[in-house]
């Protein structure tokens, strides 16, 4: 028995026996350091990127605590966005299948609102949503948190970004003062912690070591200098450049997302847009077309920031402004695609962006710079612009 074995914990037989059908082997060090906090009844900040196993820690953690036999809503899982919620709601019922008769609901925006209230009025032991939904139940009476005693805040940092503080709030007061609550965040802006002193009794802080500097070691970084009417056109020479096999474009804005996708399409790009104007089913289809390489480009907003699970991403292109330059490209790559390729390159397209520094090299589209402090440094790139010296290619994808 290691350290990091699940059979250290108090955990029933029967959880133990589907953590091993399920393929959990050992803990992640996330888990293995929150665990036994939560597990001990304990409120836990957790600082971990995504894929690092978090949503096994706080799901493990609610389920102990269930009282099976009581159909109210005894556990709330905040999410920042539709997607990372019906994630999280899936891994959740996979999990709670060591119970019996477990009743998991997503309650997100983009849905129909009467067939949430229907499911609820029927019962059910633990809620995962969105912000904005659940203040919307909370406000007709149709969610009742009177017996919750576990609430999560996933990716507090995004919902924080989103502009949900004011709801987290209001969806904590509602909540009794006698609860669990579980915080886990990427990054700790003062918003997160202002929620955390409000929100939370005596919290136990627990952070992995080395979760960014990993990412980074595993992910191919380049930032590219262009003027603003440049930046859209930038992508797609990029693109015949290195020739990813598939690439998600963030944007900033919904409206930069709608004029990138057309850029691409022009150019003969098969490319997909996923925005917060879209309806759920559209958002679902668009994710299922991209998982399939019906496309091969997904230009997005930060709505697919955080919770996609996406395997082999070849590349994650942010076209952002200078103030968004340091931090967006490295984040959104790691958070969007943490299951693809040791190797894959991370490149952005920003304007005037004064934060970094050239590497030497120069193209006709733009000057590709070192990368900002946030990101790994490295040596001279290799790319050329257009498709000149196909030869250069596999030079620009090798360490």
């Amino acid at each position: 028995m290691t350290d990091h074995a699940f059979s250290r914990l108090p955990l029933s037989p029967a959880m133990l026996a589907n953590l091993g059908q399920l393929g959990y082997a050992a803990m992640t060090p996330i888990q293995a350091a929150s665990l036994p906090l939560a597990l001990a009844g304990q409120d836990v900040i957790g600082e971990a990127q995504t894929g690092s196993g978090k949503t096994a820690a706080f799901a493990l953690a609610l389920l102990h605590r269930l009282k099976a036999d009581l159909p109210r809503v005894q556990a709330l899982v905040l999410c920042p966005t539709r997607e990372l919620a019906d994630q999280v709601t899936q891994e959740v019922r996979r999990l709670a299948r060591a119970a019996d008769n477990i009743k998991v609901l997503s309650l997100c925006g983009g849905s129909p609102m009467k067939p949430q209230i229907e499911s609820l009025s029927f019962g059910a032991h633990i809620a995962v949503g969105t912000p904005g939904r659940l203040i919307d139940h909370l406000e007709r009476d149709t969610l009742d948190l009177s017996a919750l005693n576990t609430l999560v805040l996933d990716e507090a940092d995004r919902m924080l970004d989103m502009g949900f503080l004011d709801d987290i709030k209001a969806i904590a007061r509602r909540a009794p003062a006698r609860r669990q609550t579980l915080l886990f965040s990427a990054t700790f802006p003062d918003g997160v912690k202002d929620i955390a002193a409000k929100f939370m009794r005596d919290p136990q802080t627990v952070k992995v070591a080395g979760a960014t500097s990993a990412a980074a070691s595993t992910i191919r970084q380049i930032a590219f200098e262009v003027t603003e009417d440049q930046r859209l056109d930038a992508v797609p020479r990029l693109l015949r450049a290195f020739r990813p096999e598939s690439t998600i474009a963030f944007c900033n804005t919904k409206q930069q997302c709608r004029d990138l996708e057309a850029v691409l399409a022009a150019q003969g790009f098969v490319a997909l847009a996923l925005h917060g104007d879209l309806e759920q089913r559209d958002r679902d289809q668009v994710l299922i077309q991209f998982a399939n390489r019906s496309a091969s480009v997904l230009v997005a907003t930060d709505v697919a920031a955080r919770g996609l699970d996406i395997a082999s991403l070849a590349c994650v292109s942010s076209t952002c402004t200078a103030s968004a330059a340091r931090a967006v490209p490295v984040r959104r790559a790691w958070r969007s695609a943490w299951r693809a390729w040791t190797r894959w390159a991370a490149w952005g397209a920003s304007s005037t962006c004064r934060a970094s520094r050239s590497c030497g090299s120069r193209s006709t589209v733009c000057k590709p710079l070192r990368a900002a402090p946030c990101c790994r440094p490295w040596t001279r790139c290799r790319f050329l612009a257009g498709a000149r010296k196909r030869s250069a290619r596999a030079t620009s994808w090798a360490r």
